[in-house]
């Protein structure tokens, strides 16, 4: 009878109050907290790669972009050089292009040709007019041709500026002028052209021609209408100059 209290004692004993309860319990808590660290450190060892991934990422990236940089630096330092190359291949072409051009002168010819032009700076000549002034020089007929035939002269503009100077220092008449071209050695068709495009208004130089005669000689009014009709001016031309300077 009393074995079977003892047996119903303990059945309706709390299991709180048993050990083996509270030795499970210690045992999960513990299981617990070493969980909790464990996943602590597995978060921050996680964490930590993330990082140190992240920053490796980064320094790829920069070295990347110093790299790319340093290629392009390269390539337009190349490109620099190659077109500096480029020129320099292209003036030497030039240059040896010009030289075998050049024809082989002498030193006459050289000269000669450089004297005509210096002429050409000071003043307008003939084809005819230059080539004389040469031989004055003392150059041959070779030298002197050469020279002429290239000095590059517009010899219609020659004898334009040649009419102009004229007209500076004194009247003319259209047909005046024409003869004196023609005379400096300048073709009719390189005279014409000079005396058409001069600008020159006939009539006043008829008056200019007037006035100079009588202030030399005098004239009847008759007598110098027949003079400027003797100079080359129209009949119309001469007796509007004397008119227009009162006689």
């Amino acid at each position: 009878m009393s074995k079977k209290n003892e047996i119903v004692d303990g059945a309706k004993k709390p299991i709180f109050k048993k050990w083996w309860f509270w030795v499970i319990v210690v045992a999960l808590v513990f299981g617990r907290c070493g969980n909790s660290g464990d996943d602590k450190d597995t978060q921050i060892s996680d964490n930590t790669s993330k990082n140190t991934e992240s920053q490796m990422e980064d320094k790829n990236s920069e070295s990347q972009v110093v790299d790319k940089n340093s290629e392009s630096q390269m390539e337009d330092e190349n490109s620099e050089s190659q077109a500096a190359d480029n020129n320099s291949s292209n003036q030497n072409a030039t240059d040896k292009e010009e030289s075998t051009n050049e024809p082989s002168l002498t030193m006459g010819q050289r000269n000669a040709l450089k004297k005509a032009k210096s002429y050409l700076q000071i003043m307008a000549f003939s084809y005819k007019g230059l080539f004389e002034q040469l031989k004055y020089e003392g150059f041959t007929t070779e030298e002197a041709t050469f020279a002429v035939d290239n000095c590059g002269a517009d010899w219609k503009k020659q004898a334009l500026e040649k009419a102009k100077d004229y007209l500076d220092t004194m009247p003319f008449s259209y047909k005046g002028l024409l003869g004196q071209l023609e005379y400096e050695g300048f073709t009719n068709e390189e005279a014409t052209y000079g005396v058409d495009n001069c600008g020159a208004n006939w009539k006043e130089q008829a008056a200019k021609k007037a006035q100079d005669y009588l202030d030399i000689m005098s004239f009847s009014r008759e007598g110098l209408i027949e003079q400027l009709e003797y100079e080359g001016f129209t009949t119309e031309e001469a007796e509007y100059g004397v008119t227009a300077i009162g006689y």
